[in-house]
């Protein structure tokens, strides 16, 4: 098994227990030009890709997925598994400005 696979179950197994929003999560989920659901956010999570790893993130080791939502709109969502739940750091739209490779290698700047 590849560590990104490792990452993903690990991910979707946290999140099969319940999933957590964190406030910077609802917040940015619920920007009038994001309305990005928590339906959307499971999807995501479920049927997503890795995207980048955060092994040293100081809030816990988290990953950045790349799903699609209503009308298959890219979502990016960073979560960070733990043992009895997944807690989404925050879901947004990623932009082609910043993302390349349809969402999925940041742009250098």
């Amino acid at each position: 098994m590849s560590e990104n696979t490792d990452v993903l179950n690990s991910v979707r197994e946290s999140a099969s227990a319940r999933i957590l929003y964190l406030p910077h999560a609802v917040r940015q989920m619920s920007r009038p030009d994001r309305m990005i659901s928590t339906a959307e956010v499971r999807h995501a999570i479920e049927t997503g890709e890795l995207v980048e790893e955060y092994p040293d993130d100081p809030r816990g080791h988290s990953c950045l997925i790349l799903g699609y939502g209503a009308d298959s709109r890219p979502i990016h969502v960073v979560c960070s598994p733990r043992s009895d739940y997944l807690a989404i750091i925050t879901a947004y739209l990623p932009s082609e400005e910043e993302w390349q490779d349809n969402f999925r290698k940041r742009r250098k700047s």
